[in-house]
């Protein structure tokens, strides 16, 4: 496979998925959340969120999750309520979010790896910066929990126990 044929479409920028207003609003939430933080960095987290988000949203069959940096993007977007049940309408699925605690323990580079793999296959680029092992604390962030492949549903309906049913 050619480089060029890599891409499955052009995606739409993810600044473009909401507005500018929204995004703003979204990027003083996680400076909110994290004291001191330098606003572009807050930025590059809700970007990366918005592609997370809108690559679960494309393909639910896949078994995504994001990582802990990644997630405190996710969350943001997530108290902005309106903002995020309008961006989940516009890209044809709700994107649920199950937390659990972090465990470094049951982290998986593989995991992060194919989520990358993934949302590159849907038309983005990857800031690598974001996507380091939940005990890299070069981005120290306040979010408190993060998804495992085992019971992940931020792609599809499932639970916090692996069972399928909400905890």
């Amino acid at each position: 496979m050619q480089a060029s044929t890599a891409l499955e479409r052009s995606a739409t920028p993810a600044r473009e998925l909401i507005s500018s207003q929204q995004f703003a609003a979204v990027a003083e939430t996680v400076m909110g959340n994290n004291k001191g933080m330098d606003p572009g960095i807050a930025e590059q987290i809700v970007e990366e969120a918005l592609k997370f988000v809108a690559t679960c949203a494309t393909r639910p069959e896949e078994r995504l999750r994001p990582s802990r940096v990644v997630d405190e993007g996710w969350h943001a977007l997530i108290l902005h309520t309106a903002t995020y049940a309008e961006l989940c309408r516009r890209l044809g699925q709700f994107v649920h979010h199950t937390p659990e605690r972090p465990d470094p323990s049951r982290h998986s580079s593989e995991d992060l790896h194919r989520t990358q793999i993934t949302i590159v296959k849907a038309g983005y680029e990857v800031d690598q910066t974001l996507w380091r092992a939940p005990t890299d604390q070069r981005i120290p962030v306040s979010a408190q929990c993060e998804h495992t492949p085992k019971n992940c549903a931020s792609c599809f309906d499932g639970g916090g126990n692996g069972d399928g049913k909400h905890d």
